[in-house]
């Protein structure tokens, strides 16, 4: 579970960010990932956790 997110991966969450994009581009990832809206660039914090309950679909950078 551990190896499931990679910076740079765009992940789809289940729940639309404010500017009604749901998806984010992974920009750090740890304990806490940070996270920047593909619809607006707003960057985040959020506890792992949270990301890993929360995303629907995983796409792999190219």
């Amino acid at each position: 579970m551990a190896d499931r997110f990679d910076i740079g991966d765009i992940i789809r969450m289940k729940k639309p960010h404010p500017c009604g994009s749901r998806e984010w581009e992974v920009l750090r990832v740890g304990a806490d990932f940070r996270l920047k809206c593909e619809g607006c660039g707003h960057q985040i914090m959020v506890p792992r956790k949270l990301v890993e309950k929360n995303t629907k679909e995983i796409r792999k950078k190219a």
